[in-house]
C-alpha cells in the first residue's frame, strides 16, 4: 500500500472540490445555513491561505487550510477526511501540518469554529491542545458552534 502525504497544494482540483462538496452537504445535513462558515474556492485560494492535502498515489483522502490573519493569529478552515480515510488517523496528521506551517508563519493562536454536532471533531482538537473559547473575529454567538484555540507560545 502507498505511503499517505500531506503538502500544500492548490485547493482547485477535482478531488479536492469533490471532499469540498462532500463538506458541504455534511455541514448542511447537520446544521442550518446560517451556522455553516464555510470558506468558498476563491478564498482558499489567496495569499494569506496554506492549503493542504492529503493523499495516497493519485487518490485525494482529506484536506484542511490555514487562514492567517493580519495579526499572529491564524484559523483553521475547510478541514475535512474522506469517509473512506476514516481511521487511518489523517485528521491529527492534518492539524499536525497546520501547525507546523503555523509555527513557520511565527503565528502563536490557532483557532477554529466546528459545530456542536461533531464530537469526534472535537475530541480530536482537545486532545491536540485547543481549549474552548468565546467568538472571535466576525463569528456571532451561536448554540450549535463550538470555539476554540490553541496558543503556539
Amino acid at each position: 500500500m502507498e505511503e499517505i502525504v500531506i503538502r500544500r497544494e492548490s485547493p482547485r482540483q477535482d478531488g479536492v472540490l469533490r471532499l469540498l462538496a462532500l463538506s458541504d452537504a455534511y455541514a448542511a445535513s447537520l446544521y442550518p445555513a446560517e451556522s455553516n462558515h464555510m470558506l468558498p474556492i476563491e478564498e482558499l485560494e489567496m495569499a494569506n491561505v496554506s492549503f493542504f492535502v492529503a493523499r495516497r498515489g493519485e487518490e485525494i483522502l482529506g484536506c484542511a487550510s490555514l487562514v492567517r490573519s493580519n495579526d499572529d493569529t491564524s484559523e483553521i478552515k475547510r478541514m475535512y477526511v474522506d469517509e473512506a480515510a476514516r481511521g487511518l488517523r489523517l485528521g491529527k496528521r492534518l492539524l499536525d501540518a497546520l501547525e507546523a506551517e503555523a509555527r513557520h508563519h511565527r503565528v502563536s493562536v490557532m483557532r477554529l469554529e466546528t459545530g456542536i454536532y461533531q464530537p469526534e471533531a472535537i475530541n480530536l482538537y482537545r486532545k491536540a491542545g485547543f481549549v474552548e473559547i468565546e467568538p472571535f473575529g466576525s463569528y456571532k454567538l451561536d448554540p450549535l458552534s463550538i470555539f476554540m484555540q490553541k496558543s503556539l507560545g
